[in-house]
């Protein structure tokens, strides 16, 4: 089969990044407010209740465009990306 010069693109790719923009932005305008955003951040995933975050640029309507759990599986694979990144062996 030849090389058509077709690049395919995954939906998860597209998902994983559009969650993780969405996070950045939310965390830069809880910061612009002068909130802690970690501490928000997790009042919102822990409670569901959107207005531990800011409407400030948009980012309480942001973050209620992804599901809680999509927010924890991507914190969860971030951060076990750049400990076995770091430490080049598993978790203990």
């Amino acid at each position: 089969m030849t090389d058509s010069g077709t690049i395919f693109f995954s939906k998860v790719n597209e998902r994983e990044r559009l969650i993780r923009g969405i996070l950045n932005d939310v965390y830069t305008a809880l910061s612009e407010k002068g909130y802690n955003p970690i501490s928000q951040l997790v009042g919102y995933v822990m409670s569901g209740d959107p207005t531990y975050i800011t409407n400030h640029n948009g980012a309480r309507s942001m973050i209620t465009r992804i599901e809680r759990d999509e927010i924890v599986e991507e914190l969860f694979n971030s951060y076990i990306s750049n400990q076995m990144k770091d430490k080049k062996e598993p978790l203990k």
